[in-house]
């Protein structure tokens, strides 16, 4: 879809793609193709703030580059580093070329030695806007996030051996996090927000569905309404959007139409990531979560 006109074509579009949006959600997205301002999505894991990256650039039939951050993600993972190796080969090539000092630095410091990373990669396609996904942004230090505020800013890198690189298109941006800590307000200054909560039980039944339609409607039921009662009670990793559709596909792919006691017990595992958090939940019992 090359044109976006209004939110209830985003509602429409995604649907389609087995991705279910309300209309304040799809406010944020449209607000994000027509401004192009940086979209910062914050949530609990596995309620689907990474695929909706995904949804957008099939949306948008354009590419979708990702940035997954963790603890120590430095500026040359992120943005570029130089092939070394092959710099060292264009060396050794080069020592009989008769070529300056400062000829051979710049044929080895061209774009042909430059590796480049995903920040860099965004910001140099030559065809169309990507969808560039900074996921988990959260995980990283506070320093690489000052840094990201300059890339946001201005969409352009410096690089000393090349000069300044400037974006022909510039990037659909989307930032997830967790918020296992608390980003800077620099930063969500630069960004539209919006926060993806687990859904009700009619909205998690109607994605499942759109991710299932095979299933059966008493396990659907049984299935979103134990996910619901699971997160109530205190896990040690509550379950997202993204276990509840993992357990109802592992209940189908083992033959089960609805939950009993057997498929309980031997299918925790799907949802469930912990021993202490299936322990916790067989001590209960079936009954306290399925009708």
């Amino acid at each position: 879809m090359n044109t976006i006109e209004n939110q209830e074509q985003i509602i429409e579009a995604l649907d389609k793609m087995q991705y279910v949006v309300d209309e304040e959600f799809a406010t944020s997205l449209f607000l994000l193709l027509k401004l192009r301002k940086p979209l910062l999505l914050e949530g609990p894991p596995g309620v689907g703030k990474t695929e909706v990256a995904l949804a957008l650039s099939q949306l948008l039939e354009t590419k979708l580059i990702r940035l997954q951050c963790y603890e120590g993600l430095d500026v040359n993972a992120a943005l570029y580093e130089w092939n070394y190796q092959k710099q060292l080969l264009g060396i050794k090539l080069q020592e009989d070329s008769g070529l300056s000092v400062e000829e051979k630095e710049k044929h080895i410091f061209g774009h042909d030695y430059l590796l480049k990373r995903p920040l860099l990669e965004s910001i140099t396609q030559e065809l169309q806007s990507p969808v560039l996904l900074i996921d988990e942004l959260d995980r990283s230090d506070e320093e690489f996030e000052a840094f990201l505020l300059e890339l946001l800013s201005a969409f352009q890198i410096s690089i000393p051996e090349i000069g300044t690189i400037k974006a022909k298109h510039k990037p659909y941006v989307i930032l997830t996090s967790n918020r296992t800590r608390e980003l800077s307000d620099a930063l969500k200054r630069r960004c539209l927000y919006h926060w993806i909560d687990y859904p009700d039980l009619d909205k998690e039944m109607q994605i499942v569905r759109k991710r299932l339609p095979a299933i059966e409607g008493k396990l659907l039921g049984q299935v979103v309404h134990a996910a619901q009662q699971f997160r109530m009670r205190k896990l040690v990793k509550t379950p997202g959007v993204s276990e509840t559709i993992d357990w109802a596909e592992s209940l189908m792919a083992l033959g089960y139409r609805e939950i009993n006691e057997a498929a309980f017990n031997v299918s925790l595992g799907s949802i469930l990531k912990s021993a202490e958090d299936i322990s916790l939940i067989r001590t209960e019992g079936m009954g306290a979560f399925v009708n």
